[in-house]
């Protein structure tokens, strides 16, 4: 019994001391430690970020459909001019192309909308620059629209900066900087010209391929701006139909054959070919056998098939025997072998005139 208490009395001890040991912690003590731990997860939460692709076919088509929706526009603005002296809009259509740009974007990027071209492949412009700033991510494709400053400088740099190209382009060339016998002035200019031409396609050629290795920023616009294209539903599919273009492009090269075909048939040939399995076989028997099958005149210099023996207008029995060798009778169908004037000499098909 002493001992039992001995024991007690030694582990109540025990756990005194060690609650003296640990005091407890202070009423603030959770909040400090979140406020302190808060910035570290932030960046835990930035730095793995979610991985997106874009589609690189989907930039570069919707790229390519607002250039077809501009060149529509255009056409259907020149149409207006048509009863305009001609070429009266040839020397303003520098600043055509910029008014039509500037439509484009107004009523799409200024109003935060994407453009044509866009809406179509489901795209819209993202501010990487803000992308940060943003809290909980849950498909990587969260992020605000641009801000005014950028859509500003995206008006200045592909409205203002294509017209003012465009414009000092053509001025160099009427006033021929580029001649030899221009000041050394123009020379210069025309050289300076040159060299940031050759410079910006240098800068767009590598922009290039670093869009088709990591999927991001088209052109140099893009990528000096941040602004980059992204999704605008993650749930939506690509919104063109490609029957349309595949009827298109059927019916394109089917044309493209027939005119490569069409000029070497030779439509008497068919038509002999086909004449024994028509029908109607008394239509030739009731035709005057004194008219040329061919021009159906009276022939002035009569010639004779042979052996069939019609008779035809002598140009055209050869100009038809020079142009098939396997010529058949416009009457009978039968091979026409050689050709005699009526009372002369026989000759074959093959002689040269």
């Amino acid at each position: 019994m002493h001992r039992e208490t001995l024991v007690t009395s030694l582990s109540a001890s025990s756990s005194s001391s060690s609650r003296c040991d640990y005091p407890p912690p202070p009423e603030g003590a959770w909040v400090d430690s979140y406020q302190r731990l808060l910035p570290q997860w932030q960046s835990l939460n930035l730095s793995h970020q979610i991985p997106i692709s874009i589609s690189r076919v989907n930039q570069v088509d919707a790229h390519r459909l607002d250039i077809e929706m501009s060149a529509m526009l255009k056409e259907r603005l020149v149409n207006v001019f048509t009863l305009m002296k001609p070429g009266f809009l040839f020397q303003y259509e520098p600043e055509l192309d910029a008014f039509l740009e500037f439509l484009i974007w107004r009523f799409s990027i200024w109003v935060d909308k994407p453009t044509p071209g866009n809406a179509l492949m489901n795209l819209r412009y993202r501010d990487e620059r803000a992308i940060e700033m943003r809290g909980k991510v849950r498909t990587g494709l969260e992020g605000p629209g641009l801000t005014v400053g950028q859509k500003l400088w995206y008006c200045v740099a592909t409205v203002g900066g294509q017209y003012f190209w465009a414009r000092l382009q053509s001025f160099s060339a009427f006033r021929r900087w580029g001649n030899s016998e221009q000041r050394s002035v123009a020379r210069r200019a025309w050289t300076l010209i040159q060299r940031i031409e050759g410079i910006y396609k240098t800068a767009s050629l590598g922009n290039l391929v670093i869009f088709l290795c990591t999927g991001r920023y088209r052109n140099l616009i893009e990528r000096a701006l941040q602004a980059r294209l992204v999704y605008g539903n993650p749930n939506m599919n690509r919104a063109v139909s490609f029957e349309y273009m595949n009827r298109q492009l059927v019916w394109n090269e089917f044309s493209e054959m027939l005119l490569l075909l069409l000029p070497l048939l030779n439509s008497s040939s068919i038509k002999n070919f086909l004449h024994p399995f028509s029908k109607d076989k008394t239509s030739s028997s009731g035709d005057d056998e004194t008219l040329c099958p061919i021009c159906l005149a009276s022939p002035n210099v009569p010639f004779l098939a042979l052996p069939c023996q019609h008779c035809y207008c002598y140009y055209c029995l050869r100009t038809r025997c020079s142009a098939a060798s396997s010529f058949r009778c416009s009457r009978c169908s039968e091979p026409v072998l050689a050709m005699q004037r009526q009372g002369g000499l026989i000759q074959s098909v093959t002689q040269k005139h």
